[in-house]
């Protein structure tokens, strides 16, 4: 990273966000066209290919993202008279329907529920032509992503991405996330489209991204559980469970897709954008529709100037989850084992409190910090892995310094340092992984290490 700047990507969602939407964006911004095919090609997966090609939206040079099915596994659920044809008397959808249906193969939409975009997560299952869908559940779709060769970034990014829309369905239909089963979800098209976004964030590199607000339309849509209003479940789960702004315009019309939400919710670091800035690249990503804007979204890398990193940030505030038990019948090294085991499945902290229980029985309080995505594997490690029959769960308000990892190059070598602002004063940590990794092989101590990075850490950047 150049010691004077800090990159970020900064979402501009005036006209929606959508899952092809956002893959067009970040490929016209500079993802590598050639790494997205190489890893798509790697999926499980038979039937598709893609279509990366040049429109005009509203007179803009816009980049399209298209995925294109075999007929065996082809899908309409793009049909705008379904989608809004219980409203025969707005002229806006007439036109829409009347511009759109002569163009039948390019208008095709590969977001994963959005009705706008095709692919709506509550699904249209009363058409005939999806009787041969397949209907995956989350544990399905996730192996998929873990059998292709997608670069351990991405696969994080996609399964988080599916993990926040399985919550919201869960949420949606009063159901548990392991019992929910995707019908759109689990389609083809649609988890390559989530792939895809996951391939050419990593591929980008930064791993800031700012997100202001979402802007969203208003009325009713049709799907498979009758006329739902605009913005559907899923989406309103999603901004309501991770904070996000939500605009709502007068477009009688679905902008924002439950996968365009669930990439926002599962990657935005920050909402706010720096004072001052400078945009290093801008991407155009093309939609399938146009309402009464055009369906673009713009994608923008953005610089901020060393000096603004040091001023005074508001610490952010959201919510987290405490999972806590008492055991008092498991060996310390059976709980040493489990640590390890939370810590690597994403539990953000994990600690042993000593306690007394009744009949003064001494026993441990394991306490586990995460986040809702990551409570059913964090309960399942320990109902398999202890001998605990009960696990309290409790949402809790936190407030936390904004922070960033950083690669460094110092006189040992590339180093990972976690940067913190605390209220205008940076913050330096040398990321304990990196420093063990360089201290064995130096053949350094670990102090050693950590102070040499420490410090040429501060010269780099304060």
């Amino acid at each position: 990273m150049d010691k004077k700047e800090r990159k970020a990507i900064y979402f501009e969602c005036y006209g929606g966000i959508s899952g092809d939407m956002t893959v067009a964006a970040l490929l016209d911004m500079g993802a590598d066209e050639k790494e997205l095919r190489r890893q798509l090609d790697s999926l499980p997966l038979e039937g598709f290919s893609v279509e990366i090609s040049r429109v005009k939206k509203s007179g803009l040079d816009c980049c399209d993202f298209n995925v294109v099915l075999e007929e065996q596994y082809h899908n309409h659920d793009h049909d705008i008279v379904y989608l809004y044809g219980h409203r025969q008397g707005d002229t806006d959808h007439a036109h829409i329907h009347d511009h759109n249906i002569h163009s039948h193969d390019h208008e095709h939409s590969r977001d994963i529920h959005g009705h706008e975009h095709s692919h709506d997560i509550h699904g249209h299952e009363e058409h005939s032509h999806h009787a041969d869908h397949v209907h995956r559940g989350l544990k399905d779709v996730t192996g998929i992503i873990d059998q292709s060769s997608l670069t351990k970034g991405a696969k994080k990014i996609a399964v988080d991405i599916f993990h926040v829309l399985a919550e919201a369905e869960a949420k949606a239909h009063g159901a548990m996330i392991e019992t929910v089963h995707f019908h759109e979800v689990g389609a083809v098209d649609s988890i390559v489209d989530i792939a895809a976004a996951a391939i050419c964030l990593d591929n980008l590199g930064i791993q800031e991204i700012i997100v202001p607000e979402l802007y969203e339309g208003r009325g009713t849509v049709r799907c498979a559980h009758g006329i739902l209003p605009i913005p559907v479940p899923a989406v309103m789960h999603i901004v309501a469970d991770h904070g996000i702004a939500m605009h709502i315009t007068n477009v009688e019309a679905e902008l924002v897709t439950p996968t365009g939400a669930a990439i926002v919710a599962a990657v935005r670091t920050a909402d706010k954008l720096p004072e001052r800035y400078t945009i290093k690249a801008v991407g155009m990503g093309a939609g399938k529709r146009d309402y009464k804007r055009a369906s673009i979204l713009r994608t923008m890398i953005i610089e901020c100037p060393k000096e603004e990193q040091a001023e005074y940030r508001e610490p952010s505030r959201d919510h987290i989850y405490k999972l806590e038990s008492n055991i008092d019948d498991c060996t310390g090294e059976a709980l040493g084992y489990v640590m390890e085991r939370l810590l690597a499945e994403g539990a953000r902290d994990v600690s042993y409190t000593p306690v007394f229980m009744k009949k003064n029985r001494p026993a441990y309080q394991i306490n586990i910090i995460c986040t809702q995505k990551d409570i059913a594997a964090m309960e399942e490690i320990l109902f398999k892995e202890t001998t605990t029959i009960g696990i309290r769960r409790m949402k809790v308000e936190r407030t936390v310094l904004e922070r960033e990892v950083q690669k460094i190059m110092t006189s040992l070598g590339e180093a990972q340092i976690k940067v913190c602002n605390a209220c205008g004063a940076l913050r330096i940590y040398p990321e304990y992984e990196s420093v063990a990794a360089i201290a064995a092989e130096k053949k350094l101590t670990y102090r050693e290490v950590w102070e040499k990075v420490f410090r040429e850490a501060e010269s780099i950047l304060l």
